[in-house]
């Protein structure tokens, strides 16, 4: 298993390093498309709707995204013009508006914060009971419009440079790793016990401490070394202060446990253990870009109360 696992990772870190390494949008563009197309794919079987109606889902996802980054005039295939150095732009009022330098309109990650936030309450809350009562119709529909916006703030996030990109994967993934091994060292009280009873209240302490610690050497990265954009965490520093920018992070933290616990509900009340087998030793994609799909979105939200 542990062979697989890593051959499998080795496989994907090859091809999206090579998608990256393109001045060109399309590579990336089409590699991230043609994945969460697959994420549409496994969220249709996990919710009663398998065969045909799977495939419908995960081409829906695809033509979805594709139609929504043409209207927002997202750069999906051509080479977008970034900024160098650590240019922070001005804050933008305006729902209708994007912020100065970016593409998609404030209002598309207002929109999205109340989904996440007032729905995975709802859903974290009776979601248990309640959810497979739904009818599968609107559960696939959900599962469409919250792939499209993640992949949507993907593209945004990636037309910024290649440092903010990985500053924000990054932060999801020191959040994981710090909470499974937070968790391991010092969990005692359940996060929620009927949805993932490995999950902790110290764990996800512990990534919140993760990521603070990964903030303050990229912020000092960012200063001392060539990079080709500010990382999100420069652009919270100076338009939110020390402060806010903690009380930025922590949010962005506590929404991506909220993705995680949300698929893993799904997955409980599918009676599976992953999404698909799709990622040998790995699972499915679900299983990877889970913690992703609020932690997108929603850090473009946070951005629009930068004012710097």
């Amino acid at each position: 298993m542990l062979k697989q696992r890593v051959i499998t990772a080795l496989i994907l870190a090859a091809i999206l390093l090579a998608s990256l390494s393109s001045e060109a949008n399309w590579p990336f563009s089409a590699l991230t498309l043609v994945f969460i197309s697959a994420a549409g794919w496994e969220w249709s079987r996990l919710n009663e709707a398998p065969g045909v109606r799977a495939w419908l889902t995960g081409a829906a996802v695809a033509g979805g995204c594709v139609y929504a980054a043409q209207v927002v005039g997202l750069p999906v295939w051509a080479q977008a013009v970034v900024d160098s150095g650590l240019n922070v732009h001005p804050h933008v009022h305006g729902l209708g508006l994007p912020l100065a330098g970016f593409h998609v309109a404030t209002g598309v990650w207002a929109f999205a914060t109340l989904v996440w936030v007032l729905g995975g309450a709802a859903v974290l809350r009776y979601g248990s009971t309640h959810w497979r009562q739904v009818p599968e119709f609107w559960r696939r529909l959900l599962g469409l419009a919250l792939l499209v916006m993640a992949w949507l703030a993907l593209v945004e996030i990636k037309a910024q440079g290649l440092n903010f990109l990985l500053s924000v994967l990054c932060l999801v993934w020191a959040a994981d790793i710090g909470a499974y091994f937070g968790g391991k060292a010092f969990g005692r009280r359940k996060l929620a016990p009927s949805i993932s009873p490995g999950k902790s209240w110290e764990g996800v302490w512990s990534g919140m401490v993760a990521v603070c610690v990964l903030a303050a050497l990229w912020i000092w990265a960012d200063a001392n070394l060539g990079v080709d954009s500010p990382s999100l965490y420069s652009r919270l520093w100076m338009g939110l202060g020390p402060l806010g920018m903690l009380l930025a992070l922590a949010f962005l933290v506590a929404v991506s446990v909220v993705g995680d616990l949300f698929e893993s509900l799904v997955k409980r009340q599918a009676g599976v253990k992953d999404s698909s087998q799709l990622l040998p030793g790995h699972g499915g994609v679900l299983d990877r870009i889970d913690a992703l799909l609020p932690t997108l979105p929603l850090t473009l939200a946070v951005l629009t109360l930068c004012h710097a």
